[in-house]
């Protein structure tokens, strides 16, 4: 942390490293590495990485990005809905395989992974992932199943974010044919500018100095237990897999249950 501080190593790789003593690989879609949003602001024509409000709350969960919706998942923390087994703020997770395969969809071999996650087609037009201020405004506000975090791939990599092999990814139903992902004001419909921001953005003061906290959220201390409960942070117990002792449960039926759960919906990493 303090050579994170000191500028002796960068934030991309302080991640990485977490990512990786956490247990999350690039081998494994189901523990892929998980990178935060870092910015709130996908609307400006140009980006103020001076601005405070230019970027995401770091040290609250995807669900609670907002007041209106922070109280939403409190509310169903407390009510614990009829179909829910366990007591939790969210029954989805912030890093999943599809979720991953969504992300990288216009590349293989995600392609072919996101098709057969999806029972062999690509999914509904207006579901893919086609622009990333919608997909922010969709996690950090609109959509209550939705909670996702972010990909390394993000901070790297332009050609994930164009479809250079034409593939057909549907229309949606206001028309727009899918294509490229639509990117903010601020990248001029530039893939690289887009990158090259954004890893500006995660390397900012801003973000350097905020960043533990999310590290908290993720990797840390309010990963689940009390302080998960009060950061509004607690998942289905599904998601804690090093913490279930699966060799106890002796029902076929129930185990295989619990790792379809897992293998469709995400993994919390491992406390570091």
């Amino acid at each position: 942390f303090l050579s994170r501080q000191k500028r002796e190593i960068s934030n991309f790789d302080y991640l990485m490293y977490l990512n990786t003593l956490a247990g999350r690989s690039y081998n494994d879609y189901m523990q892929y590495p998980v990178f935060p949003w870092v910015l709130a602001d996908y609307h400006s024509e140009t980006l103020n990485l001076t601005n405070p409000h230019t970027f995401r709350d770091l040290s609250k969960p995807m669900g609670a990005q907002t007041v209106e919706r922070k109280r939403k998942f409190i509310q169903r923390y407390n009510e614990v809905e009829k179909n829910l087994s366990a007591q939790c703020h969210y029954c989805t997770h912030y890093s999943s395989a599809i979720i991953v395969a969504s992300y990288l969809v216009r590349m293989e071999p995600f392609t072919q992974t996101f098709c057969s996650l999806q029972g062999g087609s690509f999914d509904v037009a207006d579901r893919m992932f086609h622009s990333v201020k919608s997909t922010w405004e969709s996690a950090s506000r609109d959509n209550m199943s939705d909670v996702r975090e972010l990909i390394p791939e993000f901070f790297y990599l332009p050609e994930f974010l164009t479809n250079a092999n034409n593939f057909e990814l549907g229309c949606m139903q206001d028309g727009t044919v899918l294509g490229d992902v639509q990117l903010p004001p601020w990248a001029d419909g530039d893939p690289h500018k887009f990158i090259l921001l954004h890893r500006q953005a995660l390397e900012s003061d801003y973000v350097s100095a905020h960043l533990h906290c999310w590290i908290d959220l993720i990797f840390g201390y309010k990963q689940h237990g009390s302080a998960a409960v009060e950061a509004v942070n607690t998942y289905h117990p599904y998601f804690y897999g090093d913490k279930m002792d699966l060799n106890n449960i002796k029902d076929p039926l129930i185990k295989s249950t619990i790792l379809g759960f897992i293998s469709n919906f995400g993994q919390i990493p491992k406390q570091v």
